[in-house]
């Protein structure tokens, strides 16, 4: 990796100049924001608040996305430090690369490529279900075999295909540039920010004091283990800091981003999430389009708030898997860039591919967990790689920038409570991770560590006798 190399020659320049064969570096603070965001407010809102208050918080599915919130916050600034120390592509693999190596970083970047490959194909079939509801007030209803996913409860499902069609024409879109992408993606944001406003001043007039009663019908047991399935929500930030390499200033502009971005949905959660559950009794939210459900002449806005989260999500899948192909763990390929675009195009379309095919064939709530695994997995490797960020021996040397206040305490807090809602997700979503997890392996070693550009360099390194020993 090319970090990894810098690092160990006792060198760390990042380039800022702009030619044909590097991502172009377009976006600023309120650009970041926005699509931060853009991810961030959409999964949680679109997507978990039904499930959290039906299986595991009722009504008290407010604290759930807040104790989410609180875990997010400490890796948040964990990131901040790691994006504006080292303002490359890849996020959590660049960070963790940096500070554990290759094997660990491939394990990391394994597991976030399932995160952004599930996470755009859950907002797909959801977004699939707001836009089937909004045709159906128009008298348009698709029938079951071209609309949901075989093994949708209580439907015989066939092609989601409708979920398909959306995850290609964002891919589309996202190969036409990040200029062209951040332009749509702020317009979309606005609009959405301003339903959601709206919806919550509309609504908070229909709520009925006797649907909080009981508040937490689990107990804070299930509270918890809501707040491992509100992490869904969150994982928009981490996407942000996949744009790192596409940012005009990232030692000021990414932890604004990522913090701000944060901040805000934080505050739309929790205040959307008290509502929700007031109009509609929990026990009534278990649906894949729980917004619509609580107020369906708002329909066509969720429709355009949740293409945000496609886009940016796809945005940051597209962009992890470039940095992965660009040290020569996957092929190629993956990482060229177009001259033109300045966007990795057989990337994206490929990403867009993988997903609309998951989206189409596998329903809703088998993928919707699968993405929290991974998140929290990343997250605490990054909060506790902060630590070790600290301790290189060339530390002094790498870009001024944002550090975690409260040094080591935030970072190692951030890691315990990662592990701690890891802890409460399904034993079958271990399965599926430890299973996605062992393939990733089997990858690595049957091609990645082969084509690997910095074992390739070890080795010519020893062939010519070389001093240079290194670091990572």
């Amino acid at each position: 990796m090319e970090i990894a190399k810098l690092l160990a020659k006792k060198k760390f320049e990042i380039k800022y100049t702009k030619d044909e064969d590097s991502l172009s570096r377009d976006l600023s603070a309120w650009g970041l924001t926005a699509m931060g965001v853009g991810a961030i407010v959409g999964a949680g809102i679109f997507i978990t608040p039904g499930i959290i208050a039906a299986n595991y918080a009722g009504p008290g599915t407010m604290f759930a996305y807040i104790l989410s919130a609180a875990v997010c916050a400490l890796a948040a600034l964990c990131y901040s430090e790691f994006a504006s120390t080292i303002p490359v592509a890849g996020s959590a693999y660049a960070y963790v690369y940096t500070v554990f190596g290759e094997l660990v970083a491939w394990i990391i970047g394994w597991a976030l490529v399932s995160e952004y490959l599930f996470a755009v194909s859950s907002v797909a079939v959801s977004w699939s279900a707001y836009f089937q509801s909004l045709l159906s007030g128009f008298g348009i209803n698709l029938p079951d075999f071209l609309s949901v996913s075989m093994g949708t409860p209580g439907k015989s499902g066939g092609v989601n295909i409708i979920a398909g069609m959306i995850t290609l024409i964002i891919g589309f879109i996202l190969a036409k540039g990040i200029k062209e992408s951040t332009k749509l993606n702020t317009i979309l944001v606005a609009t959405k920010v301003i339903v959601i406003l709206l919806f919550i001043a509309v609504a908070i007039f229909y709520i009925k004091p006797a649907n909080y009663n009981p508040l937490l019908p689990f107990g804070f047991k299930g509270v918890l283990a809501g707040s491992a399935v509100a992490f869904y929500a969150y994982i928009g930030f981490d996407a942000v800091s996949t744009a790192s390499e596409e940012v005009k200033n990232p030692q000021r502009d990414m932890p604004i981003g990522i913090v701000s971005s944060l901040m805000i949905a934080s505050v739309l959660y929790a205040a959307v999430a008290a509502v929700l559950v007031g109009v509609v009794h929990y026990t009534k939210l278990n649906v894949a389009d729980p917004v619509a459900y609580a107020l369906q002449l708002m329909n066509q806005n969720w429709v355009a708030g949740m293409t945000t989260v496609l886009l940016v999500m796809s945005y940051g899948g597209t962009r992890l898997i470039f940095a992965i192909s660009r040290d020569g763990l996957l092929p190629k390929s993956l990482s060229k860039i177009n001259k033109e675009t300045h966007v990795p195009v057989f990337n994206t379309y490929t990403f867009a591919i993988l997903a609309s095919l998951v989206s189409m064939f596998i329903p809703l709530e088998k993928i919707a967990e699968l993405v929290n695994i991974g998140t929290l997995f990343a997250f605490s490797t990054v909060s506790i790689g902060v630590v070790f960020l600290r301790r290189l021996d060339n530390y002094d040397e790498l870009p001024a920038g944002f550090k975690v206040p409260l040094y080591p305490y935030i970072p190692i807090l951030s890691f315990v409570m990662c592990v701690v809602l890891m802890t409460q997700l399904q034993a079958v979503t271990w399965m599926v991770f430890a299973a996605w997890f062992t393939f990733g392996l089997i990858i690595y070693f049957t091609y990645g560590y082969r084509h690997s550009h910095l074992h390739q360099k070890s080795d010519n390194d020893d062939d010519q006798d070389s001093d240079i020993e290194p670091t990572i």
